[in-house]
């Protein structure tokens, strides 16, 4: 991270009408990514990707001893909220912290439940990777959230709890995870989150775990979506993976996915194989991908069956 410029925050405070905290500091880093995909039954063939963000952050102490953070996150073209094309924003928090009382994160766009925050699969949500697949729900509570980390009460263990209130006609979203890493290597999550709109609810569980040994790293994990009676179809996200750390540079890593939806036969299902080469703040990737069942379906058409995709990218971190 490049900080390039120091504001103190009582500088803030006329406009943003907070208590003085004298030791506050603004500073800026930024990503960018440069790829070349292809996936096989689609009209655009090879296309080039591009990513680029700027996270501007700061924070200070408060007279009575808080600590008192801020994000704001620039993407082009990622939030889709404003309705103006390109907008530029995108997540943005206040954080406040301290020993005694834990740690309370309002997030006003891009916040995440308690559940939400640790629902990607153990391959890394491979089905978000241009294949068609169906999108799993989540319990996520998303904009206008609220996520309370409480105070340390047993070494290596996390306790989360999470808030949404909804919006008119909307769900208001509630979640709790615990994450343990108190065994070398091991690290286990396990979280609820429940979503409840007028005439429906949602209930999310996920459990992961993850284990280190020597180089290599084995990982697993399950998202159950279930809902009440007539309200949604239930839904299960099965993944795993097996990552080997060639070299401090080199890693290279398989992993599986399996989305089984109620009332079909056939299950979606997703392979990925994956060369990461990281030097000087700059990451090569190389992955393929296999898709199967597409639409929860066998025959084969430009919507359903089987899918196929390669992707090769180059990310800058600054």
């Amino acid at each position: 991270m490049n900080t390039f410029k120091k504001i103190g925050l009582t500088a803030l405070a006329g406009s943003l009408v907070v208590t003085s905290a004298y030791a506050g500091s603004m500073s800026v880093s930024g990503g960018a990514s440069i790829g070349l995909k292809n996936t096989t039954k689609t009209a655009t063939g090879k296309s080039w990707t591009m990513g680029n963000q700027l996270t501007f952050s700061g924070s200070g102490e408060l007279d009575n001893g808080m600590n008192v953070s801020l994000s704001f996150v620039l993407d082009q073209a990622d939030d889709s909220t404003t309705g103006i094309a390109n907008a530029p924003f995108d997540s943005h928090s206040v954080t406040i912290s301290s020993d005694d009382l834990g740690t309370l994160v309002f997030s006003g766009e891009g916040g995440s439940s308690a559940s939400g925050a640790i629902d990607t699969t153990a391959a890394g949500d491979l089905w978000d990777n241009g294949s068609g697949f169906t999108t799993p729900r989540s319990a996520e509570a998303g904009n206008n959230s609220m996520m309370y980390t409480l105070p340390n009460l047993m070494d290596d263990l996390t306790l989360k709890a999470s808030y949404s209130p909804g919006s008119a006609g909307g769900g208001s979203a509630t979640a709790w995870s615990v994450s343990y890493a108190g065994i070398e290597g091991l690290s286990v999550d396990y979280g609820i989150g429940q979503t409840d709109t007028i005439g429906s609810e949602e209930e999310q569980t996920v459990m992961k775990a993850s284990y280190a040994w020597g180089s290599f790293t084995l990982s697993a994990s399950e998202t159950e979506n279930a809902y009440d009676a007539g309200s949604g179809v239930d839904e299960t996200i099965s993944s795993w993976q097996v990552a080997y750390t060639v070299t401090d540079d080199l890693s290279v890593s398989y992993g599986s996915e399996t989305i089984d939806t109620e009332g079909s036969n056939i299950d979606e299902e997703a392979e990925g194989l994956n060369v990461s080469y990281t030097t000087g703040g700059v990451t090569i990737s190389a992955t393929t991908y296999e898709f199967t069942g597409k639409g929860n379906s066998t025959t084969e058409s430009s919507s359903t069956g089987d899918v196929e995709r390669w992707a090769l990218s180059a990310t800058f971190a600054f």
